[in-house]
């Protein structure tokens, strides 16, 4: 059986708990054994990370030490994956830059807060989004800083209309990636910021199909 840690914690905000239960669900189904984390003390034993198949932080803001975070690098490099949404995986540990270079990416802006906007697929051969139209939101329309390494699967494009951020008009910006860290595979949406957003049935599908991309 395949196994997943889901590590949830940081801003209470974006529905860590709850948006966590939904990844772990969504795994269940798929025959993986969920272990549910509420501290980044998970990450460690080192040994224990590299029998995973599968890691998924749901993680915002809040501070990551070396000592926890060396043996989550390790991990994915030797191969177990890691698979996460919104702030709970591109908005955490600021100060820690080569989280964000695992990553590819880090959040930076949200004009308008909660907006209308579509997203866009933009590789429609890759099986993570095959078959699935482009399609609505309304919720936080994340603006990235981004890796020009990852593997782009689905996009926005900013209207400038929301927030005083006009000169942001047109801006073509990554939604859902995919990269490599080593031997593991990494994978990213940036829709799901709290527990509703699943409502919309691309959410999910989108989410499942990455996670078990990633999982080895």
């Amino acid at each position: 059986m395949k196994k997943a840690l889901i590590v949830m914690g940081g801003w209470d905000g974006h529905e860590p708990k709850q948006c966590g239960e939904i990844a772990a669900n969504l795994l269940r189904k798929e025959g993986f054994d969920v272990e549910l984390s509420e501290t980044l003390d998970s990450y460690l034993d080192a040994a224990k990370l590299k029998t995973l198949n599968l890691i998924v932080p749901v993680w915002t803001m809040g501070s990551i030490t070396n000592e926890q975070a060396g043996p989550l690098f390790d991990a994915v490099r030797s191969g177990v994956g890691l698979a996460g949404w919104h702030g709970g995986m591109c908005d955490s540990y600021r100060q820690h830059t080569e989280y964000q270079f695992m990553t590819g990416g880090q959040w930076v802006a949200h004009p308008g807060g909660i907006v209308d906007y579509t997203v866009n697929i933009s590789n429609h051969a890759d099986a993570i989004v095959a078959g699935i139209k482009d399609f609505k939101m309304k919720s936080e329309q994340y603006y990235m800083h981004t890796d020009p390494g990852n593997n782009v699967l689905a996009t926005t494009t900013f209207s400038g209309e929301h927030g005083g951020y006009e000169w942001v008009m047109g801006t073509v910006m990554p939604v859902v990636w995919t990269r490599p860290w080593g031997k593991g595979k990494v994978f990213y949406m940036s829709l799901g910021h709290v527990a509703k957003d699943f409502d919309v049935p691309e959410v999910p599908e989108i989410l499942r199909r990455g996670m078990l991309w990633a999982a080895r």
